[in-house]
């Protein structure tokens, strides 16, 4: 259950004696791997845009489809900020009634925002994980 150290003073860094580097050089590549190898910063950063821009899209064709007070404050706001964010969808399939078009249109604006982000943040892992990996010495 528990080791017992000899006594005495220890090592400041040990070494490993099969590649003779230290185990906090070791540590420290490690971490550097660990932190890098899920995904970077900036590609969850990218992730969490997209996330947000589908979610206000989704939000304003629900409050289309349910028929929201339009008058509302908070309806308002998502409705104008979707209504911005989905200008180049808006009109792209016409229909019969305007809620159907608007959750059509909006909803291709949605999945397409959705898959450009992630396809940006998948092109930010790639390049980061290419431009950290150590170089191979022969």
């Amino acid at each position: 259950m528990f080791r017992v150290r000899p006594a005495g003073p220890t090592p400041e860094v040990a070494q490993d004696h099969s590649s003779g580097e230290s185990r906090r050089a070791a540590a420290a590549r490690g971490i550097r791997a660990t932190a890098l190898g899920g995904s970077s910063l900036l590609a969850r950063a990218v992730r969490l845009v997209a996330a947000c821009v589908v979610l206000i899209v989704a939000v304003g064709i629900l409050f289309a489809l349910l028929k929201a007070n339009a008058t509302n404050s908070v309806v308002s706001e998502i409705h104008g900020w979707g209504r911005w964010l989905v200008g180049p969808f808006n009109g792209m399939f016409s229909f019969h009634t305007a809620r159907v078009a608007t959750a059509v249109n909006w909803g291709i604006a949605a999945v397409i925002y959705l898959v450009a982000g992630g396809l940006i943040a998948q092109l930010i892992n790639r390049s980061q994980h290419s431009s950290t990996s150590p170089k191979e010495t022969s």
